[in-house]
């Protein structure tokens, strides 16, 4: 803190510098956590991903007090990009084809690369706690679903339920399989087929 000259404090010039240097250091924790804990599985250490982000295993712990935080801060971080990615859909593609990309997408890139969701659900997901963004997801793929309705690319009668259902078990069989390309092409064609009218 800085005295000014009628005796009051200020913060010190440095001062958001250092929450900006602390936001740049968690935003390369969760990446590198990601990372780590989609190769090597729930049973990382919290060692391991400060080596990957290049930080002291101090910072990680000022961050994030133990390593269910940390999933879970992962967990939350995917949820929000995956909604923003949905929203964006939603706002900015076209009704009739945004669901199947964003449902082409998800099952894409769960069977090139395991996802820390996948091993929480696996190892540790009874403890943690992401149901808001989980909601907030489902919410923005009900989005999709309702213009995909609307521009006669799905049946009426489809319901978000079911749309979920299809894209958890359509990615999970993909994750745990390492669908190539051609199956991934053949198997969506498929789902698609029975979603259009």
């Amino acid at each position: 803190m800085l005295s000014t000259v009628d005796g009051s404090f200020m913060s010190s010039p440095e001062a958001p510098a250092l929450r900006a240097d602390a936001r740049r250091n968690r935003a390369r924790i969760l990446e590198s956590g990601a990372a780590v804990f989609a190769e090597r599985g729930a049973s990382a250490s919290t060692e391991e991903v400060a080596a990957r982000a290049g930080v002291a295993i101090g910072t990680v712990f000022r961050h994030f007090p133990t390593k269910k935080d940390l999933l879970q801060a992962i967990i939350k971080d995917l949820l929000e990009r995956l909604t923003d990615e949905v929203n964006a859909l939603a706002s900015e593609g076209d009704p009739a084809t945004a669901l199947f990309t964003f449902f082409g997408r998800m099952v894409r890139e769960a069977a090139e690369k395991k996802t820390v969701a996948d091993l929480l659900a696996a190892d540790m997901g009874a403890g943690i706690q992401v149901a808001g963004p989980v909601q907030t997801l489902q919410e923005a793929i009900g989005t999709l679903l309702t213009g995909a309705r609307h521009a006669g690319a799905v049946r009426e009668d489809v319901r978000l339920d079911e749309v979920l259902a299809l894209l958890t078990a359509t990615c999970q069989g993909a994750l745990s399989a390492g669908w190539d390309p051609d199956l991934r092409r053949r198997t969506l064609a498929i789902v698609f087929d029975g979603l259009r009218p």
